[in-house]
């Protein structure tokens, strides 16, 4: 229990959003918006927990079981292009809160758990249209926290996104807003666009809980030792004291345990991303310290004997990926033909899997990102709140008059800054 049994009653009768009560109106599971999450890790103070990408039902198991272990407050999320609507994955948009719920109540977790749509994409304007239908559908099936990624477009285009894209998301709903798309060294996010970015939505009335940037880390599998910076994300988050935008930290797989330390202590994240790392875990691969997945002199995955899926399971999905003329990083996409084969393994196989994803998320928990007994933390939130709704954490600080669209078009073209190569660099 991450408090007192009356303390986790009186939460569960006020802190879950109104669409999670009306999804699972009989539900013990403690489904909470986003804002509770961040607010939950900024009262422990240097330390962020995970937003682990739930890929599989495995990894949602094993995540959930982690954070009772590490009484921690933790966050489940997909993004667009893992979940949406040409998801690569089984767990998507639409129905990753009810396999969250569904575990939850199975195995007793009763830590506060958020339901995030990471990286819903905005590549080019014409994307609105669509998502201002689809955004709604999401909220619907139980989405409690989103995170709008227009940061393909110039910065003032972002920024217009974000401001007719907001306007779907629930008041109480968790918020996340990005500058600079992840791509490793190049196209470095500065400080300037981050503030030109939180100002002309602060300007309109909007406050992002979380921010994220491109600050030297990558999607999927990282080939570069460089990694996050520090640096820069500490000079970003300190350009934005006044507003009180709490750190996101994309691409945490590939970082070492060290520098994602460094993160939790020196910046202002309360959410760090990890995906790839948990699906490797799951599957039974060797990983290192990074969360990267180890090859072996042939440049082949290791599996580790007796971890994971079976042997002739793993077989079955090389030679499947191989079919396909699938590169390594593009073994995420076995996650969804392998679903149903997976789930069909005998319990202890199951269980071994889920178990370590615990594990590997436990050790993250506790001895990398500080997030331990961080739960009773947002239950206190809530219950301070009495609400599901956290509010913003600051004020409207800038002259929306100052932030017309013609303005924002003049302020946009002072930036400058190198936006890198283009490409595709989801994951």
């Amino acid at each position: 229990m991450s408090g007192s049994q009356a303390d986790f009653e009186q939460a569960l009768t006020v802190g879950r959003p109104p669409n999670i009560v009306r999804l699972f109106p009989n539900s013990k599971a403690l489904i909470v918006s986003g804002k509770v999450i961040d607010r939950a890790l900024m009262a422990k103070g240097k330390a962020m927990t995970i937003a682990a990408n739930g890929r599989n039902n495995f990894i949602i198991r094993g995540a959930l079981l982690a954070a009772q272990r590490a009484n921690a407050a933790i966050i489940i999320e997909i993004a667009r292009s893992e979940g949406g609507a040409n998801a690569y994955c089984p767990v998507n948009y639409w129905n990753m809160a009810r396999q969250v719920d569904q575990a939850m109540n199975e195995l007793g977790i009763t830590v506060p758990v958020a339901i995030h749509a990471d990286h819903y994409g905005i590549k080019k304007e014409a994307d609105l249209d669509f998502a201002k239908v689809e955004i709604p559908t999401i909220f619907e099936a139980g989405i409690t926290s989103i995170a709008i990624d227009a940061s393909h477009l110039p910065d003032d285009k972002n920024l217009l996104a974000n401001l007719a894209l907001a306007q779907l998301v629930p008041a109480w709903a968790g918020l996340e807003t990005e500058i600079g798309e992840i791509k490793g060294d190049q196209g470095l996010s500065t400080p300037t666009e981050a503030l030109f970015l939180i100002q002309g939505l602060n300007a309109h009335n909007i406050f992002p809980d979380w921010i994220a940037l491109n600050n030297g880390t990558t999607h999927g599998i990282e080939e570069s030792g460089q990694g996050i910076q520090v640096g820069l994300t500490a000079e970003v988050h300190a350009g934005l004291a006044r507003y009180h935008v709490s750190g996101a930290q994309h691409g945490t797989s590939g970082n070492s345990s060290e520098r994602l330390r460094e993160i939790a202590a020196q910046t202002s994240t309360t959410k760090a991303n990890v995906a790839t790392a948990l699906q490797m875990v799951s599957w039974g691969l060797q990983v290192n310290d990074y969360g990267n997945a180890i090859l072996d002199e042939s440049g082949n995955f290791i599996k580790v004997k007796d971890a994971g899926v079976t042997e002739n399971m793993w077989r079955e999905m090389v030679a499947y990926a191989e079919a396909n003329g699938w590169k390594k990083g593009n073994y995420k996409s076995l996650n969804l033909p392998f679903e149903p084969k997976l789930m069909g393994q005998p319990k202890a196989i199951r269980e071994r899997m889920v178990k370590r994803v615990e594990d590997f998320i436990y050790d993250l928990l506790v001895k990398v990102f500080n997030a331990e007994d961080s739960a009773p933390l947002g239950i206190k939130a809530i219950l301070d709140k009495g609400s599901c709704d956290m509010g913003p954490k600051v004020g409207r600080l800038e002259d929306s008059a100052q932030w017309s669209g013609e303005k924002i078009a003049r302020r946009a073209a002072c930036l400058g800054g190198d936006k890198g190569p283009t490409g595709d660099f989801d994951d």
